[in-house]
């Protein structure tokens, strides 16, 4: 529901009928006045203001004329139901926020330092393309030197870093604590093998490479929540030579 619209049109047909309404008790207080007529604006407003108050409270809008009513009597209490209506339209959003079931957020503070320590001023400056970027290339750094690898990185990197099979001489690889016979390990070591990939492919280049990329803050602290998970893979994992690698 458009509650801008809805606060806008009601607060236009209350203005109209308020002014009616003064009409109304000046030529009640003067026995030689002209009744006014309704306004033709009136008539108007008031069919779209019923439907806007029915659909905020429904039947709330529906006010009837009784045969013996004062005019102004019934133009009040058609006031009086908008007015109930705006006070609807006016917190909708606010009362629907109330409502809400309480949700978990993200402190940006809390990703693991690899990532928001190189992000913050960044970020703090509303570039939040180069927060990411800054931050997917500092885990690139510290990846690279966990595992004493300067000649590729990134992408590649996390492919092998984490691949199930034995490291050779001179290519480390990445391992997760607990049993390496298990389904739960080898799952652990192969999908960090892809998302670490898929993070620097689908993030960290899209941040290097786009002149300028479409993305909310919300967009944003995801992605730095993603490069954060993966930190704390990295950062979990041992790093493994050839000559330490356990015979299969």
């Amino acid at each position: 529901m458009d509650h801008a619209f809805a606060v806008r049109k009601l607060q236009e047909f209350l203005s109209l009928v308020g002014g009616y309404l003064l009409e109304l008790d000046i030529a009640s207080a003067d026995v030689g006045a002209e009744w006014p007529e309704w306004p033709e604006q009136l008539v108007v407003q008031e069919a779209i203001a019923r439907q806007i108050v029915n659909a905020y409270s429904p039947g709330l809008g529906d006010v009837e004329r009784e045969e013996t009513e004062h005019e102004a009597s019934y133009w009040y209490r058609v006031r009086t139901a908008a007015a109930q209506a705006l006070g609807m339209a006016s917190s909708a959003e606010e009362i629907a926020a109330f409502l809400r079931p309480v949700s978990p957020s993200i402190a940006a503070d809390s990703l693991h330092p690899w990532v928001w320590e190189p992000a913050a001023p960044l970020w703090a400056a509303e570039a939040r393309q180069d927060a990411v970027l800054a931050a997917a290339r500092t885990l690139n750094r510290r990846l690279q030197q966990k595992l004493d690898r300067h000649d590729i990185g990134e992408t590649d990197l996390c492919m092998q870093a984490f691949d199930p099979q034995d490291a050779q001489s001179g290519k480390l690889r990445l391992r997760f604590p607990g049993d390496r016979a298990t389904q739960t390990w080898r799952a652990r070591q192969q999908g960090a093998k892809y998302f670490g990939a898929g993070v620097f492919l689908a993030i960290r280049n899209v941040a290097a490479h786009e002149e300028a990329v479409s993305w909310s803050r919300q967009d944003a602290l995801e992605h730095l929540a993603a490069l954060s998970v993966l930190a704390r893979w990295i950062e979990e994992c041992t790093a493994e030579t050839a000559s330490s690698s356990p015979q299969q």
